[in-house]
């Protein structure tokens, strides 16, 4: 499934801004009844959409119309379509909730399963281990709150002291639900933050009551961020930089009749927030940026107005692009990959990279710089190749509606940011959709732009051998498989969650579900790491088995697309045969469930004399009887710890 932000306007069609175009289509396909067996078309739809001057509007009538489907004949229609089952619970009415989630999970190629409580009905639901909250299989326990889950607990006339007091009791009260969750519930429980309204604060007429009421309300809101610190399938969203955003809080008409506390804008973007955490946990987070350079990381265009006519400070338009590099570059710190597509030489590319004085990025920011004269969607399929990264990890900026229409249509895979004149704009637009966000970060993903500048003098190594066998012998490749500790964990999660090609059996795992594999002494979870003489490149890798009657099955295993071809991935399992011969556990069972992205390693059992046991085209068993087991690569050391 891919994912899909924009699509290119066909020739002779209306503005792709304007939203009646893709509404009108959607609606097309619901009256001839081909929505369902064309639900692959909506993302791209949507997309055009989300963009319009009426994006969050015409997001949610699409919503309202897809809200209609039956998810089992869409799921039915489209095998392989992405699915998460949500549950909704709230203290205000939730109803208003459906329309928009719907369209943002569709926004993304995944289709929603959702189930709405009842008004008012959050506690009562977090308090059932047999409501829709503890459902088995749920992905997502959505438990919204508003201010009136406090308020309602305060007496007629109510000092700051009354708010105080309700305030504590309330977040204890939630503290202990959330751990009865966390101990009952399979899903992610996701909370909120309680916007506060002027209706509130403006009931005391004293401005030293309102300055205490507002410490005790941050305070109660700290508390409830806290919980998502201190339990890994607890996530609250906040909510004062969405309310930040403008617009009502709620309606009042709204709030008193229908008890809509909150209101459609904030839960439309409370919606949006809610896709982006769907589409990371399903590790459909992205990896790399890719820019374009004139008018979209600096004013002006460096072919015709010279290194000296660009700016990205100095003057009012130049500080705004320096502060779109600045944005840049602060996700780049944080583990996703800078590249450079831009229609350019390469030569004066660099040389501004390197030395112009208004830029916040540089040369060595970049994992590639693409700077030529080829059309854009064949640099980024160069950029994934040299990066040995799939294009649908990608994201693309620029501020040409060509090209963002090219690399649309030619790279449906690939979430296209379009930027325009206005570079004001640009950080915003690129912020949006939370492209990038991941649950935790790592040390490899903070480390991961150096691992990849390496790869350069690898690949030099690699070029000036005269054969592959020579090159391994020179690398000095080190790999140590040892069982997971706290410090990896995250890590290990993470490799489940994103990693797509040496992935046997695409089994996602969240922290929570490592962890509770790890307490269990009937499981074995590996962590991989690798070493050479060029560096550290920390855990590449990670093995999951457990115990059987018979012998012990390997749950998993998965590599880094960084160290394919190094033998790490044999070495890792002929450490774990060892292990199972030694413990005298019988034979080692595996099994490979083929994805689009997995066909390459769909020989990697048999290749280490794993025997085929049975199966079907969704997953193929193997065993290995431990008789004759396969040799370390003798051109690397291994160390095992487990």
């Amino acid at each position: 499934m891919s994912t899909v932000v924009n699509t290119p306007r066909p020739q002779g069609t209306a503005d792709p801004s304007g939203p009646a175009a893709p509404l009108d289509r959607l609606r097309a396909l619901q009256s001839e009844g081909r929505l369902v067996t064309e639900y692959p078309s909506v993302a791209p739809l949507l997309a055009d959409l989300a963009y319009g001057d009426k994006g969050a509007a015409d997001l949610v009538r699409a919503g309202q119309l897809l809200s209609r489907l039956d998810p089992d004949e869409v799921a039915a229609a489209n095998p392989g379509t992405l699915t998460v089952s949500v549950a909704v619970a709230g203290h205000s009415t939730v109803g208003a909730l459906a329309a928009p989630l719907t369209a943002e999970l569709a926004r993304h190629g995944i289709l929603l399963r959702l189930t709405l409580g009842d008004f008012d009905g959050y506690l009562r639901e977090l308090q059932d281990t047999g409501s829709q909250l503890y459902a088995p299989g749920l992905d997502l326990a959505l438990v919204v709150l508003d201010a009136q889950a406090v308020f309602d607990e305060l007496p007629v006339v109510w000092r700051v002291e009354d708010l105080e007091k309700a305030a504590g009791g309330k977040l204890a009260q939630l503290g202990k639900l959330v751990e009865r969750y966390v101990e009952h519930g399979t899903g992610t429980l996701v909370l909120n933050t309680l916007p506060l309204h002027r209706l509130h604060t403006h009931q005391l007429v004293d401005l030293r009551s309102r300055a205490a009421l507002g410490v005790a309300w941050r305070e109660f809101n700290a508390g409830l961020l806290r919980l998502a610190a201190a339990h890994e399938r607890v996530v609250v969203i906040d909510l004062d930089p969405l309310v930040a955003l403008g617009g009502a809080l709620n309606e009042p008409r709204m709030a008193s009749y229908a008890k809509a506390n909150l209101g459609d804008e904030l839960l439309g973007r409370y919606a949006r927030e809610i896709g982006h955490l769907a589409r990371t946990l399903r590790g459909r987070a992205k990896k790399v940026l890719v820019l374009d350079l004139d008018n979209t990381l600096w004013d002006g265009v460096l072919g015709d107005d010279g290194a000296d006519g660009i700016a990205a400070a100095t003057t009012f338009r130049g500080e705004a692009f320096g502060n779109f590099q600045k944005i840049a570059k602060q996700i780049g710190s944080q583990g996703v990959l800078l590249a450079v597509s831009s229609k350019n030489d390469q030569e004066p590319v660099l040389e501004v990279l390197r030395t112009h004085p208004d830029m916040v990025l540089r040369d060595t920011d970049f994992v590639r710089v693409n700077a030529n004269w080829n059309p854009k969607d064949g640099n980024l399929r160069d950029i994934a190749a040299k990066l040995n990264l799939g294009v649908d990890s990608f994201v693309f900026a620029d501020d040409s509606p060509f090209e963002t229409g090219l690399v649309a249509s030619s790279l449906p895979e690939v979430a296209v940011v379009r930027l325009d004149e206005e570079p004001a704009l640009h950080v915003e637009r690129l912020l949006a959709d939370g492209w990038f966000d991941v649950r935790e970060l790592t040390a490899e993903d903070r480390a991961r732009a150096a691992l990849y500048r390496v790869e350069s003098d690898r690949q030099d190594l690699l070029d000036s051998s005269g054969s592959m066998e020579e090159y391994l012998a020179q690398l000095d490749v080190q790999v140590k498989v040892a069982a997971v500790g706290e410090a990896d964990l995250a890590r290990v999660a993470q490799l489940t969650l994103r990693t797509n090609q040496f992935n046997l059996t695409t089994e996602r795992l969240q922290p929570a579900e490592v962890r509770e594999r790890i307490e269990d002494p009937d499981h074995l979870v590996l962590s991989v790491r690798s070493g050479d003489r060029f560096g550290d490149n920390g855990v590449v890798g990670a093995l999951f088995a457990h115990r059987t009657p018979q012998g012990l099955h390997i749950d998993n295993l998965l590599l880094s697309c960084r160290v394919f071809s190094r033998g790490i991935e044999q070495a890792a399992v002929t450490s774990v045969l060892a292990y199972a011969a030694a413990q005298g556990l019988g034979p080692v069972t595996a099994a490979y469930r083929p994805t689009k992205k997995n066909h390459r390693v769909r020989d990697f059992w048999p290749s280490l004399g794993f025997e085929p046991s049975g199966g079907d085209e969704e997953e193929l068993s193997f065993s290995h009887p431990l008789g004759e087991l396969p040799a370390v690569p003798s051109h690397l050391r291994l160390d095992t710890d487990f």
